[in-house]
């Protein structure tokens, strides 16, 4: 039983570790960016391995990333505007020029009208959803957490330390 319960237990606490409003933010931030750049890319594995590395929430930084996967498709006539915008920019042509000459940059599809145009509207997004996220998180976090630490499946999947921990302080 334990083997079956195992990858949910591992999911319940990917939701309950590194978990201030902070980290949760941050998370949600950079999946936003991670959701709305095409996958397919060296810039989408990037910015997963930078997620990943980081000390941010990993549930959800993946679950903004789902979420934003599907709204991306309403932004590409945007993104697209805005990387045939940038790379049709004749101030820039040197500089695309040069990064297309490095050689694993063009992996990274930057050439592609909607890869650069969401991934400039993602990292344009990114501080303002963090700095709007947080306060919801701070506020909302503790909330959460009393309410699952009294469900019997939760003291269940995480053991009776974690439920400890959020019920009663």
């Amino acid at each position: 039983m334990s083997l079956l319960l195992q990858p949910v237990r591992y999911l319940a606490r990917a939701l309950t570790e590194e978990c201030s409003s902070r980290q949760l933010a941050l998370g949600f931030a950079m999946g936003l960016v991670i959701g709305l750049v095409p996958k397919g890319t060296l810039t989408a594995v990037a910015l997963m391995t930078i997620l990943c590395a980081s000390r941010v929430n990993l549930a959800a930084g993946m679950l903004s990333a789902f979420l934003f996967s599907w709204i991306a498709v309403l932004t590409d006539p945007l993104t697209h505007f805005l990387g045939w915008s940038l790379l049709r920019a004749e101030s820039l042509t040197p500089l695309w020029t040069s990064l297309y000459d490095v050689p694993l940059v063009p992996w990274t599809a930057f050439n592609n009208t909607v890869v650069l145009g969401s991934l400039v509207l993602g990292l344009v997004l990114l501080y303002p959803a963090y700095r709007l996220s947080e306060p919801l998180f701070a506020r909302y976090t503790p909330l959460v957490q009393a309410k699952l630490s009294k469900l019997k499946v939760a003291q269940l999947l995480l053991g009776a330390e974690w439920a400890g921990r959020f019920g009663r302080a």
